[in-house]
Order: structure tokens, then C-alpha cells, then sequence
């Protein structure tokens, strides 16, 4: 299997399976010399772990990092970076009653029919446990760039739709409650709808936002690797996500252009930011904002029709602890992905100078 590093010169390879042992990476080229705080990187793990509240999947595990290389009392040394997270609450006999068949809008039937065969057990390394690593990663790429500030949020859950711009709201308030929305008003709502779809075996998709701010002017490489291609990219190659869109996304097409251009301060800088922070696939030194569209997770607590290795149809009941709604633990891997690109063309800009 390729398709397990992502980066060119900041560059994460992973490894593990859902219901394996653990889950590991390497981290290459991240430079010597930078003090790490651990403790801020389990942080950002426990953001993202299961069974943290009440409206995520209930599989308890700790998600603690163990760093087996590339740190030396604290500080990176500038060689390879390992580290492993240990499964310590598997529950593989959860998943035997889809060993010879397979849930609709998972990964089960491609794997089967592109390898010849597949770990069902939670979904092998199709599942979203994998993000583990990537936090790991977002979150050493973060204390590099540490005039950089990553902020992702739940922006919408469902039809509910956080409709203000990220200017209007109180950043500050996104870790102040379990759906990690600023808003703590339609956070109740949120959460209480979440809650609601749980109940009747149901889940519901979402969207998480994200702004980057402090970002320096240069960043991105065209014509091919353009800043906002490559964090469409990082953002598509997340689990259950299925648009991505940056600056005025798809409300832009229906704009003029002299609504939409952004016009020129005498320092640089512009009176708005349709553009996201990024022209040409180049920061601009505004903010970079874009948003993620989640699916629902695909997994139902309720009875489906499907179809087996046969091709006959089956009837299957979900069973396993699973997330109702992906969007508040996907915060956390937003922000690491994002994180991720802007190390990577923050690393290749510094050679030009």
C-alpha cells in the first residue's frame, strides 16, 4: 500500500491499524534545535481522543505519545522523529459480523476488491483512529511555527449553521464546550441536536472552519503545488470529509468582480480577504480561512440492508462504539493538517532565501 506520507521536506509517514497493537509515524525533516513542549502535544491528542464527552464514540483510550527518536532532552535534533500510540481498548469481536460483508459508504468493499482481502476489525486502516498520528505531527509543526496561530472550529452540525464570519466570534471560546463551537448559544443547540440524531441509531455530518493567522506573504509553490491546493489536499485526505473550500468558496461565483476583488492598502495589505490570504497559490499575509465538509459517519446503530462476499443481500445491524457526529473530535486534526502544509511551504520558501 503507498499513499502513507504526506510532505515534501516536513514529512509524516504512518503506520497502524485501528485494532492493531498501536499506531506510529515518522516525522523527517523537521529542523534541529527546536524546544518541544510534550506536554502541549498530548494536549492536542486529548482533543482529539475518543470518549472525551458524551457525544463521541465511548472507546476509551488514552492516545499517549511515546517519542522513540529525534529529541534529545526536549529539543529536536534534526534526524527522524518516531513515535508510537498503543490500542489498549480494542474491542475486534464488536466487528465479526461484517467479516464476510460490507457497510455501505465504508471503505470494506474497495479494500476487499483492490488488496484481495482486508482487516475488518474497525475498519483496519481505513479508520479515522489513524488521524492519531497526523495530531502528533500538526502539533510539533505548530510549536515550529510558533508565530503562526491555527484556529479550527464547528462552524455547522447538520442544517444548523453558524452564519457569522469568524471575525465576529470569540476564538477563545472554541475549547469552552464539548462541540467546539465559539458560539456558546447555538453550541447547545448543537450539541443537543447531536444527542438527538444518537437516540434514534442515526448520525449527522458537519462543518469545521478554520482560520490560520500571521501567516508571512510567500508561501506556496506554483503551478502545481499552490498553497490552496495542497491544503485541499491535506483536508481531503481526512476521513469522512467531502468539500473543501477557502476565502469566498463557492459564494464567490456568485459575486461581481468589482464586489470580489480585494482592493490594495498602501502597506500591502487589502480591505477585504475574499481571497482567503492566498493569490496566485501564494500567501498573502492575510488570514487564510477555509472551510471542511463532513459526511455523516457511516456506521448506523440500526438495521440495513447490504450486500455480502457473494453479492448476496444480508440484513446487518451496527454494533461498535462509534461517533455520531465527527465534526468536534475533527478540530483538532483540521488545525494538524493545516499545520502540516504550512511547515512543509514554510520549509521550502526559507530556501529561496
Amino acid at each position: 500500500m503507498a499513499g502513507n506520507s504526506f510532505g515534501k521536506l516536513f514529512q509524516l509517514t504512518t503506520y497502524g491499524e485501528s485494532h492493531g497493537p498501536a499506531l506510529g509515524g515518522i516525522i523527517d525533516g523537521c529542523p534541529s534545535g527546536i524546544k518541544l513542549d510534550l506536554d502541549a502535544i498530548q494536549d492536542e491528542l486529548n482533543r482529539r481522543k475518543p470518549g472525551q464527552s458524551s457525544i463521541v464514540t465511548q472507546r476509551k483510550e488514552p492516545d499517549t505519545v511515546k517519542f522513540h527518536s529525534g529529541i534529545f532532552e526536549g529539543v529536536t535534533t534534526g534526524t527522524s522523529i518516531g513515535f508510537i500510540i498503543e490500542n489498549t481498548n480494542q474491542k475486534s469481536h464488536d466487528y465479526t459480523h461484517i467479516k464476510d460483508s460490507y457497510r455501505p459508504s465504508h471503505a470494506d468493499y474497495v479494500y476487499d476488491k483492490k488488496y484481495g482481502f482486508r482487516d475488518y476489525r474497525g475498519g483496519g486502516r481505513s479508520s479515522a483512529r489513524e488521524t492519531a498520528c497526523r495530531v502528533v505531527a500538526g502539533a510539533i509543526a505548530k510549536q515550529m511555527l510558533s508565530n503562526i496561530e491555527f484556529k479550527a472550529y464547528v462552524s455547522g452540525v447538520g442544517n444548523m449553521k453558524l452564519n457569522k464570519p469568524y471575525t465576529e466570534l470569540d476564538l477563545t471560546k472554541i475549547e469552552s464546550n464539548i462541540v467546539r463551537c465559539p458560539d456558546t448559544e447555538m453550541a447547545s443547540k448543537m450539541e443537543t441536536y447531536i444527542k438527538e440524531v444518537r437516540s434514534k441509531g442515526d448520525t449527522v455530518g458537519g462543518i469545521v472552519s478554520c482560520v490560520i493567522k500571521n501567516v508571512p506573504v510567500g508561501l506556496g509553490e506554483p503551478v502545481f503545488d499552490k498553497l490552496h491546493a495542497e491544503l485541499g489536499k491535506a483536508m481531503l485526505s481526512i476521513n469522512a470529509v467531502k468539500g473543501f473550500e477557502y476565502g469566498s468558496g463557492f459564494e464567490g461565483s456568485a459575486m461581481y468582480g468589482s464586489e470580489h476583488n480585494d482592493a490594495f492598502n498602501t502597506d500591502g495589505t487589502t480591505k477585504t480577504n475574499h481571497s482567503g490570504g492566498i493569490q496566485g497559490g501564494i500567501s498573502n499575509g492575510m488570514d487564510i480561512y477555509f472551510n471542511v465538509a463532513f459526511k455523516p459517519v457511516a456506521t448506523l446503530i440500526q438495521e440495513y440492508e447490504t450486500i455480502d462476499k457473494e453479492g448476496k443481500v444480508v440484513v446487518m445491524h451496527g454494533k461498535g462504539r462509534h461517533d455520531p457526529c465527527v465534526v468536534p473530535r475533527a478540530v483538532p486534526i483540521v488545525e494538524a493538517m493545516a499545520a502540516l502544509v504550512i511547515a512543509d511551504f514554510y520549509l521550502q520558501n526559507k530556501m529561496y532565501h
